[in-house]
C-alpha cells in the first residue's frame, strides 16, 4: 500500500534527486536583509511568499546599484517569467538573512539567477531561481540583453 501523496501518482523522487541545501561558497554575491514582523505567518515562520519578495529585491537592487536598470527611463525591462523555491529550514522574525546570488544562465533575452537564503546556518535555509526576460517597455516583446548587462552578469557566473 502506498502512502498518500506523491507516491500514489507515480511521482517517486529518489533522495539523490531531491534538491539539497548548499553552502555559502556556492554563491558569488551576498545581500543582507532583516525579517519584518509582517513576514511571519500564523505558524511562526517566514511565509513562503516572502522569499520571492527577497529574490526580486536582491536581484533588482543589484541591477540598480550597478547602473544597468533604470526605473525612471528604461530602454528594456526585465519581466519575471519564472520563479521557484525549495525550503529546507524555517526562518522567522526577528532574524537577519543573507541572500546569496549567482547567474546560472544568460540567454539572448533572458537571465536565470539562482539564489540561496541563509540564516545563521552554513547551509541554505531555502534556495531557488528567478528568470528575467528582457522586453521592450512599450511592446512587451523580447529584446536582446544590453551589452552592459551581459558584462555585469558574467561577473556572477
Amino acid at each position: 500500500m502506498h502512502r498518500a501523496g506523491w507516491q500514489n501518482r507515480g511521482m517517486h523522487f529518489p533522495v539523490h534527486d531531491r534538491p539539497q541545501p548548499e553552502s555559502r561558497v556556492a554563491y558569488k554575491l551576498f545581500k543582507s536583509l532583516t525579517t519584518r514582523w509582517s513576514d511571519n505567518d500564523v505558524f511562526g515562520h517566514v511565509n513562503n511568499v516572502v522569499y520571492y519578495h527577497w529574490f526580486d529585491t536582491v536581484v533588482n537592487t543589484w541591477l540598480i546599484e550597478n547602473r544597468v536598470l533604470s526605473i525612471q527611463k528604461p530602454t528594456t525591462i526585465g519581466l519575471v517569467a519564472e520563479t521557484h523555491c525549495n525550503f529546507f529550514e524555517s526562518l522567522s522574525y526577528p532574524q537577519d538573512v543573507h541572500i546569496g546570488m549567482r547567474v546560472a544562465h544568460v540567454g539572448t533575452s533572458s537571465v536565470r539567477y539562482e539564489l540561496g537564503v541563509f540564516g545563521e546556518a552554513v547551509r541554505t535555509a531555502a534556495k531557488g531561481h528567478f528568470v528575467h526576460v528582457y522586453v521592450d517597455p512599450d511592446t512587451r516583446r523580447p529584446l536582446p540583453l544590453p551589452v552592459a548587462l551581459i558584462q555585469l552578469l558574467e561577473t556572477l557566473k
